[in-house]
């Protein structure tokens, strides 16, 4: 099947069930998807088990699984996403909070990481399912940051107070990126031996990935605002932005540089400096409508993905327990990850009443997660993690996304 005949299934079944969820269920648009497609999802699984003959489930599978979701979102989509996400920030409101935000990004991303890998060995152990330590941190390192364009969306139906927001958005944003590079970090140890990296050669490697993704966004937004500059036509400049976000990711990844901070500096850079300064208000408002229905576009497929990606995870019964039991797992190690930092920093900074459990409990997991799960080399513990991943990502977008705005209309004041 050609990528086009796919592509136009996707965009029909997300338009679909998008109508489907605005006449009938109401909820909010990526939720939506999400839910609908799960149902449909399990609906094929269950017809499939009455008419086994039927082979439904593996005709869809089998289209599923021409799409790689890892490299469609990593190496594809999560670069329009994290751009898009980052031109509608305002940075001013991020530069406020920053040593909260980097705080928390950083620190908080690393406790996590360590609460959750520990947390999970030891259930795995207490299953009887033997899994190595390094292995359990790989869950925790795919599993504890914050997906940026489920927090971001978020935010298009639940109204926090504006320096809330910035926490929650700027974390989101970056601990993405952090957490890529803490990934990255932790499987070359698990797939290579612990003993075969230093502390020298992991130090590099996090630098790389992270500082120089950091300066080669900067230097990419700072050549793209320069070329807006000196112009003021508006179909130009969306090109001038498509083309600022393609070259730049595709050259991250050939450098080994984290693509997803490159593409949230440049799109910080874009969103406030060039927006303000190298665009006319027509245009303006020209490139930021365009940005708005990319990010609408592809959030809906990548929601529609979540969904029906159930259909090709292939989850073991000796996994259904540990599954479970990850969900309350990573929300402790959220809370730690968000009470430790604010706790020390709370000496010198006031925060909004209601905001550790706002935090704790919009901190969402999405599409990034599972992507990271496929990605992993193929082994004995890939089938575990991978469903443990994405029951925590399904309860994490369904029950959290549906209660977070109750949360912050009881708790926020």
């Amino acid at each position: 099947m050609s990528i086009f005949t796919i592509a136009a299934i996707l965009v029909g079944l997300s338009a679909l069930f998008g109508y489907l969820n605005h006449r009938f269920l109401h909820l909010p648009h990526t939720i939506g998807l999400v839910v609908i497609a799960l149902a449909a999802s399990l609906s094929i699984i269950a017809y499939d088990l009455i008419q086994p003959t039927a082979h439904i489930g593996q005709k869809v599978s089998g289209l599923l699984s021409q799409i790689d979701f890892n490299e469609t979102l990593m190496h594809g989509m999560l670069s329009f996403l994290l751009f898009a996400g980052a031109l509608h920030a305002d940075f001013s409101a991020l530069k406020s909070q920053r040593l909260i935000i980097g705080v928390m990004a950083c620190l908080g991303t690393l406790i996590s990481t360590f609460v959750v890998g520990a947390g999970m060995w030891w259930l795995f152990g207490l299953f009887g399912l033997a899994i190595p330590f390094i292995w359990a941190l790989v869950f925790g390192a795919l599993i504890s940051p914050t997906d940026p364009v489920a927090v971001l969306s978020l935010f298009k139906t639940v109204k926090v107070p504006a320096t809330l927001q910035a926490k929650m958005a700027g974390e989101s944003l970056f601990n993405d990126g952090v957490g890529v590079v803490v990934f990255s970090v932790v499987v070359a140890i698990a797939a290579s031996g612990e003993a075969s990296m230093g502390a020298a050669e992991i130090t590099k490697l996090f630098f790389t990935e992270a500082i120089g993704g950091a300066v080669l966004g900067l230097l990419a937004g700072y050549i793209g605002y320069r070329a807006m500059y000196g112009i003021d036509e508006p179909s130009l400049e969306v090109l001038i932005s498509l083309a600022l976000v393609m070259v730049t990711y595709a050259l991250a990844l050939s450098l080994h540089m984290s693509g997803p901070i490159a593409m949230v500096v440049a799109g910080l850079f874009i969103g406030n400096r060039g927006v303000k300064y190298a665009m006319s208000e027509a245009t303006r408002a020209y490139v930021l409508t365009f940005w708005t229905l990319i990010d609408e576009i592809l959030n809906s497929v990548l929601f529609l993905l979540i969904g029906l990606e159930v259909l090709v995870v292939t989850a073991s019964p000796d996994h259904l327990w540990v599954a479970l039991l990850a969900i309350p797992v990573t929300l402790f190690a959220r809370a730690l990850s968000v009470t430790i930092p604010i706790g020390v920093l709370s000496r010198w900074r006031t925060f909004t009443t209601g905001a550790v459990p706002v935090l704790i409990w919009g901190g969402l997991r999405g599409g990034i997660a599972v992507a990271l799960a496929l990605s992993l080399p193929e082994n004995q513990y890939k089938a575990a993690i991978l469903s443990i991943t994405y029951a925590v990502v399904l309860f994490s977008i369904i029950v959290q996304g549906l209660t977070v705005k109750p949360l912050v209309e009881k708790m926020v004041r």
